[in-house]
């Protein structure tokens, strides 16, 4: 029960950013969403909104994009190097 309450508390504040994504041209449009919906498809951050509390909701899901994005820095850095490696 308390995870479905977690998951709708980002859900609550994901449905409160489509004004945002929608003022946003196509390409922007589309990768706003797909951020949004893998913030809403991790578990980890439904963990992390049930620590700050809704009244929080905002800041957890800026951290979560935060994050997110980090991890895909991190991910291309990793590939690049990885690859640099490789040719040398």
């Amino acid at each position: 029960m308390d995870a479905e309450k977690d998951n709708d508390t980002v859900k609550k504040e994901i449905e409160a950013w489509k004004g945002f994504e929608y003022a946003l041209r196509k390409p922007n449009s589309s990768l706003f969403k797909q951020m949004l919906n893998e913030c809403l498809e991790n578990e980890e951050y439904g963990e992390a909104f049930k620590s700050k509390g809704s009244q929080f909701s905002a800041e957890s899901l800026f951290m979560a994009l935060i994050f997110q994005q980090q991890k895909m820095i991190s991910g291309l850095i990793e590939s690049l190097t990885s690859s640099q490696n490789k040719e040398i």
